[in-house]
């Protein structure tokens, strides 16, 4: 199992799926190479983004499946078939189950709107306008079995602006994210991060 042969998770748009693509094409992955795209919303627009940057596509409805356990089982099976060694969550919107996350623990990373702990889980953004904060952010995290709890690997900060809207604050958080993200899935592909308990350290 190569870290370098990653499998980007998504459910909607895609934008971040987008910029890791781009990232890879412009050599800024190092080794990574995407090498799998799986979504659980077949009509979802990332499916052809995918298509259209010549990725493989695995489109698999949890409602097909008995359980979300035997969902999961088709897409390990198809991760180990593709030798898989790294799982980059983008905007992916399903609690991921043992079934997943045992073979790939340690391996699997999500990217999430604030400076976490800080507003976890749905609406992010909008949960940091509400309360106030003047400082929010992007960070990249290890994958456990909660909700946006993982082991941090990076994050970095964005300034809430007088007069921002969810859409306006959301748009500059997307710009860090598209930067971010490529960054680390670089160093993790390169095995350049380091876990310790819930410390991480990326090694130049």
């Amino acid at each position: 199992m190569q870290w370098s042969r990653i499998a980007v998770f998504a459910s909607g748009q895609g934008s971040n799926f987008a910029a890791l693509a781009e990232a890879e094409r412009a050599g800024q992955l190092g080794g990574g190479r995407i090498e799998l795209l799986v979504s659980d919303r077949p009509e979802a627009p990332v499916a052809k983004r995918a298509e259209e940057a010549g990725i493989p596509v695995l489109l698999l409805r949890p409602k097909d499946f008995a359980s979300r356990e035997l969902y999961e089982a088709e897409i390990v099976a198809e991760l180990q078939r593709r030798d898989i060694g790294l799982i980059v969550l983008a905007g992916y919107m399903r609690l991921i189950t043992p079934v997943l996350l045992t073979p790939y623990a340690g391996r699997t990373v999500n990217i999430h709107p604030s400076l976490l702990p800080a507003f976890a889980g749905k609406d992010a953004i909008g949960q940091a306008l509400d309360y106030g904060v003047k400082l929010t952010g992007v960070t990249v995290h290890f994958v456990d079995g909660g909700m946006d709890t993982g082991p941090v690997i990076a994050q970095r900060s964005v300034a809430v602006e007088p007069g921002d809207t969810v859409e306006s604050l959301a748009e500059r958080i997307h710009q860090v994210e598209y930067e971010l993200y490529p960054e680390v899935v670089r160093a993790l592909a390169e095995g350049k991060v380091e876990l310790d308990g819930r410390k991480t350290v990326i090694r130049e």
